[in-house]
């Protein structure tokens, strides 16, 4: 009777101790465990740091294989004027771009017009842009070195399959001398709302002073081929493209003489243009004016050199688009005479692929000049 009653305690306090062991070990485990899930966790970060580390150097290194890019574009001209036909590859590009980095960059653009260069050839080789771009913060871009005025509409923007008509229209070509490239630096920013502030000092324009092209902007253009800069231009360009659909846009640029020393000729180039597209229409209108100073260009009447024209378009269908241009330029406006030149253009644009165009078109001209042409075109850009 005695073992019973003692089997029993021992067996109660046997069964207590049990729940109290399974405590403390339980305890021991739960510790244990986070301090090795701490443990990891600080070896994720660890790795974590590292890989990050790792990717921003790679971001920054030149990596030929996937930050170099190439591009370009071509066309091919056929034209029937009064003074005979002609056929012409008339221009030739290649693009070359890399990416140092997220906020650094290069872009260059070096054409061939006119299939063949050399003495005696028709054909000239240009280096048409190469600059740095850099990203000085999400709103503004810097630029520096050879890069294209920001003027008009064609000429940051030319490629072929870009617009329409076989050649470039005359006022972008007479007043505002589309290409127009110069050597210098010029800063853009992108204001919230669709602004877009534009800023630019570069060489300027060095103008004939003699001879049957003396004070004409186009002949101005030096091409940055150890050219004159003793008088700098500046270029300021406000553009607003906050409503879908819509491009506004103007220029101004001021320089203090377009002969760089040879006389005293100011000059101040002011555009405008309006884009605007609805659906399968489209319109295009620029406006541009040059006032230089000084007796000598106004003797000529090259004073004042203006032009203005309207283009509306239409898409019939994705491959098929037609347009009509009207075009009227002076490069003696402030001639006593009447200098004016007027043309018309109309014809069609038709797309093999979004950037594969053949183009077809009639020109009118009215005013001193007196005649007609027919152009085809093909064009491409990648």
């Amino acid at each position: 009777m005695f073992l019973k009653p003692t089997f029993l305690a021992l067996s109660i306090t046997a069964v207590l101790a049990v729940p109290a062991h399974a405590d403390e070990a339980g305890k021991d485990t739960l510790a244990d465990m986070k301090a090795a899930i701490d443990k990891q966790q600080q070896e994720i970060d660890r790795l974590k740091e590292m890989l990050d580390s790792t990717a921003n150097a790679i971001e920054e290194q030149a990596l030929p294989a996937s930050q170099t890019t190439i591009g370009g574009y071509g066309e091919l001209h056929y034209s029937d004027t009064d003074s005979g036909d002609s056929l012409d590859f008339h221009r030739f590009v290649l693009f070359f771009n890399h990416r140092f980095s997220q906020t650094t960059r290069f872009y260059s653009e070096v054409e061939l017009e006119h299939a063949i260069a050399g003495d005696g050839e028709p054909g000239e080789v240009e280096l048409e842009q190469a600059f740095i771009e850099h990203d000085v913060s999400a709103d503004v871009k810097a630029r520096f070195g050879l890069f294209l005025v920001p003027a008009g509409i064609l000429n940051e923007t030319h490629e072929p399959n870009t617009f329409y008509g076989v050649e470039r229209n005359p006022v972008e070509t007479n007043i505002i001398p589309t290409t127009w490239r110069e050597g210098g630096a010029s800063v853009e920013w992108h204001p919230a709302g669709g602004w877009q502030l534009d800023a630019a000092v570069t060489g300027g324009l060095d103008v004939p002073v003699t001879g049957g092209s003396a004070y004409l902007v186009r002949k101005g253009r030096s091409g940055v081929a150890e050219a004159a800069a003793d008088n700098l231009a500046f270029t300021g360009r406000v553009k607003y493209t906050g409503i879908p659909g819509l491009e506004l846009a103007a220029t101004l640029q001021v320089q203090d003489d377009v002969t760089q020393g040879a006389q005293d000729v100011g000059a101040t180039l002011f555009s405008a243009h309006g884009i605007w597209h609805k659906g399968p229409l489209a319109v295009r209108a620029l406006y541009a004016r040059w006032d230089l100073d000084g007796a000598a260009p106004e003797a000529l009447g090259r004073d004042e050199q203006s032009g203005w024209y309207v283009e509306p378009s239409y898409r019939l269908t994705e491959r098929l688009g037609v347009f009509a241009r009207y075009s009227e330029w002076d490069n003696e406006a402030g001639s006593a005479t009447d200098t004016v030149r007027e043309q018309w253009d109309a014809g069609v644009n038709v797309y093999l692929h979004p950037q594969v165009v053949l183009k077809a078109d009639y020109s009118k001209f009215d005013g001193i000049l007196d005649g007609d042409a027919v152009h085809l075109g093909v064009g491409y850009a990648f």
